[in-house]
């Protein structure tokens, strides 16, 4: 696209030339008017080319005549703040770029882009954001609108803290904020979890005498519930003339967030209407907080009330079977999104991820393989979570293999991408393989390793027996800070209860006591590796030392699913309603196993007789 502003009155009326300005194909009618030579006057047209036709902006409509006038080669306006703006709107609402460069080109040549209005417009057009920053900076006359439309922006493309210093910067050119400014600021605060920049803003609102309205309030209590204030939400909702269902939902989410799920559940009931959105709210705090069976239950009762669920609902509900090993209930869940979404924008990468997860903390890798390679689109999530799954359930090989494919695809790996791939080669015995991807993180991808994925080195090294190697690691890195912790020295006493190293077992112990004093379990893990050596008096040390100190480890236990109900059981445990028919089904077995053992035994005998005559 290009223009040329061409004094009208320099063009005779009768003259050629506007006949064959549009008579002539549109290459040789543009080098045509690149050629034109006249003198300037008070009457100028401007003169551009775009989408097949002639824009033509005049001073007066009068000096427009035919054939150089409106028609299906031409385009005449005789007011070009009001004919730009309507064409960038167009421009917006059907998201044509390529006609807004061109109508921005022209603007340049007619030296339209100062005009503030059309400027703030040209922002919110460009998706790209240096582009949009470039152009702001470049605005000589900046006004409100041109500062919210910027920070809309920033805050869009998750830029939060330069959303941050660009409000800075308006309060420094003397432009009062209004109710658009304090969403995007709001929203800012909310990402980057800033409760004190949240807190400035509220009392600049109080100073400034704005008042609130229904979506700022709903947008700060949103804001001070993500940056753990809820009693400052909890304040605002109280102050609220009108409530709308965001409003409530707000503050739902708000408390859910702070792990105050008795209050959340209680502003839920005492909403007047409810949306998917609360139900969401709700679900996902429940499930965040460790509290899946709760959610479950939720998610019956929304699907009960008739209530559709939306992708957000179902994958925090995909994520509570996961975390409880529900898999029939997850694959119930599954077919639901399967019928429900499939074809449609709905059924997204977070589901997939989601289900990818689902399969493979439950043990499926055939189901979880499956998801991930009829995904059309995938994130680093995706991949993470298939090299995790496949480490996880003991396939070190065909996590490193993934690992390769990602590399090969372009992805660029992150930490817990890595620590995925050391719990492989930890599972898989490759030793040298994980020393490998702990130098490839730092040298190829400048991955800085933290306490992780040194421990899973250090298992790995462990459970290969090499444990003078293992305890010259943790030299250095107790040497380079507070990278030897917890999780290094948990792997090297769990390799010293496998491989019955008591020097090593005192020394990585003393270093838990100090590190985690009121884990029980490192204490009763010391205690099994002495009774493994027969040290009885040590065992009575450390049960000892663990009675002092009052602490005690958890009881370990088994679970089954049955009609997507989850049963646990401790030992010795006699609490279940079915118990008695449990125990005597299991005498039944214990039966038959001593059976076949009797019988392969007789069978062994008898084979060894007959081989001795």
């Amino acid at each position: 696209m290009r223009a040329i502003r061409i004094p009208l009155g320099g063009i005779s009326r009768s003259s050629p030339l506007r006949h064959r300005l549009l008579s002539d194909p549109p290459h040789r009618r543009h080098r045509r008017l690149l050629r034109l030579k006249v003198l300037i006057d008070d009457k100028t047209l401007a003169v551009s080319f775009a989408g097949g036709k002639f824009i033509l902006i005049t001073t007066t409509n009068d000096i427009v005549k035919p054939p150089l006038a409106a028609g299906p080669m031409c385009i005449v306006a005789t007011d070009a703040i009001a004919f730009f703006l309507s064409h960038i709107e167009q421009c917006l609402a059907t998201k044509n770029l390529k006609l807004g460069h061109c109508l921005h080109a022209c603007l340049i040549k007619t030296a339209l882009t100062q005009h503030t209005l059309i400027a703030n417009r040209l922002i919110d057009l460009y998706s790209s954001l240096d582009v949009a920053y470039r152009f702001f900076d470049q605005i000589s006359c900046r006004n409100l609108v041109s500062y919210n439309t910027m920070i809309s922006s920033l805050t869009h493309h998750g830029h939060h803290e330069e959303a941050l210093d660009l409000f800075a910067q308006m309060r420094k050119d003397i432009i009062i904020m209004d109710k658009f400014t304090v969403v995007g600021i709001s929203i800012a605060c909310a990402s980057l979890l800033a409760l004190r920049c949240l807190r400035q803003l509220h009392a600049l609102i109080i100073v400034s005498g704005l008042e609130l309205n229904l979506i700022m309030s709903n947008v700060m209590i949103d804001a001070y519930g993500k940056c753990g204030d809820v009693d400052a939400s909890h304040c605002l909702f109280d102050r609220m003339k009108r409530r709308d269902v965001v409003s409530w939902t707000s503050m739902v989410r708000a408390y859910a967030s702070a792990c105050r799920l008795e209050e959340a559940r209680a502003v839920f009931a005492s909403m007047p209407e409810r949306n998917v959105v609360s139900w969401t709210a709700l679900i996902s705090g429940y499930e965040q907080n460790g509290e899946e069976e709760a959610a479950l239950e939720l998610f019956t009762q929304m699907m009960a009330e008739g209530v559709v669920p939306t992708p957000f609902t179902l994958v925090s509900i995909l994520s509570a079977c996961a975390s409880l090993g529900l898999i029939e209930r997850g694959k119930q869940v599954h077919g639901f999104t399967f019928r429900r979404f499939i074809g449609l924008d709905s059924f997204n990468v977070f589901i997939f991820n989601a289900l990818i997860d689902l399969y493979a903390k439950c043990g499926n890798m055939v189901s979880a393989s499956i998801v991930f390679d009829r995904m059309p689109d995938r994130d680093i999530v995706s991949w993470n979570s298939i090299v995790s799954g496949f480490a996880q359930n003991g396939h070190g090989k065909q996590s490193l293999d993934v690992f390769e494919r990602m590399v090969k695809a372009g992805v660029e790996p992150n930490h817990v991408t890595f620590l995925g791939v050391l719990s492989a080669c930890s599972h898989a015995g490759l030793a040298s393989e994980g020393c490998r991807m702990l130098s490839l993180m730092e040298k190829d991808y400048g991955i800085c390793p933290r306490a992780e994925h040194y421990g899973a080195l250090i298992d790995t090294l462990g459970r290969k027996c090499q444990l003078k190697e293992a305890m010259q690691f943790i030299e250095c890195l107790a040497s380079g800070g507070d990278l030897a912790g917890v999780g290094t020295w948990g792997a090297i006493l769990g390799a010293c209860r496998v491989h019955g190293n008591l020097e090593i077992a005192n020394i990585a112990a003393e270093s838990l006591f100090k590190l985690d004093p009121k884990n029980g379990a490192r204490y009763t893990m010391l205690s099994n590796i002495y009774a493994a050596a027969g040290l009885w008096d040590d065992v009575r040390r450390v049960r000892l030392l663990m009675k002092d100190k009052r602490l005690k480890k958890g009881a370990g236990y088994s679970w089954l699913e049955v009609r997507s109900a989850k049963h646990m059981f401790v030992a010795y445990d006699k609490s279940h309603y079915q118990a008695e028919e449990i125990y005597s089904l299991l005498a039944t077995l214990v039966d038959h196993m001593i059976d076949a053992r009797d019988s392969v035994e007789y069978k062994q005998c008898h084979v060894s007789v007959n081989d001795n005559y």
